[in-house]
């Protein structure tokens, strides 16, 4: 999707979301559709057809959905909540509150989130006894905090300034007009990225099976140590995430057409 920014000229954004069809692009086979059949049939075919040791494998790895989606849940409300924050304080008339906000963005955007991970478990979790569930979310929204600031920014800049100038115009405050006028129309313009946010960092979560948590990829490992089926378990791994991650990529469109419906 291209948008025009009045300072820098073209810019090209890419989401989990391109590949998912338009209501224009409406046909009975599209990729999205023709790469999750081939990814259920995989499973399918491997776990009813083939069976041992693919159905073994699935019950195995399934378990450890419930511990992926709750950290990933968890990390995306607390990176909404940092997002918004550091959204605020950059474009904030307080300079100090602009260094701030400017230096957390990036700061945590030039560390690797395994690094992150990694620190705010084992060096940082020694002072604050941290276990492994609540380091994971911290990491996760620390860093997807830095990406959701940027977000929350460029849609709140993306409203017109005449906004701000009607509200304050009918006697609200800067921040009574930034909670009732601007924020409203902010969430209704980066709920589809968020979306795409809350995709990539389901996927990403795959990370915290370093810290010992028992997600997905934590239960297949383990079940390789165990069992030496490096091929077929992490096959069965990959196609877990594919088929998880094309659904929530649908729900993402279908949430972000039916807000466009309601615009009309």
């Amino acid at each position: 999707m291209a948008e025009l920014d009045q300072h820098e000229g073209p810019r090209i954004e890419v989401t989990d979301g391109d590949l998912l069809p338009t209501r224009k692009q409406a046909r009975i086979i599209n990729s999205w559709r023709l790469t999750i059949a081939m990814a259920l049939l995989g499973i399918l075919v491997m776990v009813f057809i083939a069976k041992d040791p693919f159905d073994k494998i699935f019950q195995v790895i399934i378990k450890g959905a419930p511990l992926t989606f709750g950290v990933t849940a968890g990390a995306i409300l607390g990176s909404i909540v940092l997002g918004l924050f550091t959204g605020l304080g950059q474009i904030a008339r307080r300079r100090a509150l602009n260094l701030v906000a400017g230096v957390y963005v990036e700061l945590i955007r030039g560390i690797p989130l395994l690094v992150q991970l990694i620190f705010i478990y084992f060096a940082l979790g020694k002072f604050f006894q941290l276990d492994g569930v609540p380091a994971a979310i911290i990491a996760l929204s620390i860093c997807y905090g830095a990406y959701m600031g940027e977000i929350f920014r460029a849609g709140i800049q993306s409203i017109p300034k005449g906004q701000m100038e009607a509200a304050l115009a009918l006697g609200l405050t800067r921040g009574q007009a930034m909670r009732f006028v601007i924020l409203p129309q902010t969430m209704k313009i980066v709920l589809p990225a968020i979306g795409n946010e809350f995709i990539a960092m389901l996927k990403d979560s795959s990370l915290i099976s370093v810290i010992a948590l028992r997600d997905i990829l934590r239960r297949g490992r383990e079940h390789v140590a165990r069992t030496f089926l490096s091929l077929e378990t992490y096959a069965m791994v990959a196609l877990v995430y594919l088929v998880i991650t094309l659904i929530l990529s649908k729900l993402v469109a279908m949430m972000e057409d039916r807000m466009k419906q309601h615009e009309r």
